[in-house]
């Protein structure tokens, strides 16, 4: 199967799996406009390859490893997304296809020194958020004053604060932002390494609670979906 197509899959799979759940064959099948008899064939080779974890009748989940492909990969198109509106002036709807043919051939490196030309942008012209990246920086505004790091973080990858489920714990690993954002943050003590405990996420984007440094604080939905933690067990 070509590199091109098993990121497909991949990447369809980590837009079908809302909340972590299995996808059904056929429910590919329709995102990619192919059989459910290629699906069951594709996804049977992810799961030998350790992409995917597949249970007949059951559906399809991505393991670890599939989904740090499938992350990447969502990082980079929403990227180009940014760059083809942006900086080419192509309407939503050209950008998101000719996105869809440039993401295979960007490079992790490349898709990150994109990033930093732009700005550090938080979401594409769709409003979905861009995954962060695996460098060792604290936030966008360090990245872009400072230049690339030397390392990187684990495959582990970062998710934002949000995505937690109340009362999981997390430590902050990144702040997806610029100084001002970086500042406020800072000052209430939401510093890379530092755990935090999601107590209470209102609906209709409401505002977001949690627990750090022994303190309970309230953050605006938009501020709290800037902070990304690793997901763990960890004291507040």
């Amino acid at each position: 199967m070509p590199k091109e197509e098993i990121e497909e899959y991949l990447e369809a799979m980590l837009d079908l799996s809302a909340g972590g759940r299995p996808v059904k064959t056929t429910e590919i099948a329709r995102r990619l406009g192919v059989t459910p008899a290629s699906v069951t064939e594709a996804v049977q080779r992810l799961s030998r390859e350790g992409m995917v974890a597949y249970r007949p009748y059951r559906g399809v989940s991505l393991s670890e490893k599939g989904r740090t492909v499938a992350r990447r990969l969502k990082r980079k198109h929403r990227l180009l997304e940014v760059f083809l509106t942006r900086v080419l002036r192509m309407n939503r709807r050209n950008a998101h296809d000719e996105a869809c043919r440039l993401e295979h051939a960007l490079s992790d490196d490349a898709g990150d020194a994109l990033c930093r030309s732009l700005g550090g942008p938080r979401s594409c012209p769709d409003g979905d958020a861009i995954p962060p990246c695996r460098l060792y920086v604290d936030s966008c505004a360090t990245c872009i004053r400072e230049g690339v790091s030397t390392g990187k973080r684990t495959e582990n990858e970062a998710q934002p604060l949000t995505s937690l489920s109340e009362n999981a714990t997390g430590k902050v690993v990144f702040v997806h932002g610029g100084k001002g954002v970086v500042k406020r943050l800072c000052e209430m003590g939401l510093t890379p390494g530092t755990p935090v405990r999601l107590l209470r996420a209102a609906p209709m984007k409401g505002p977001v609670e949690i627990r750090v440094r022994g303190c309970d604080l309230a953050l605006g939905r938009g501020i709290a979906d800037q902070i990304f933690v690793e997901p763990g067990d960890a004291r507040t």
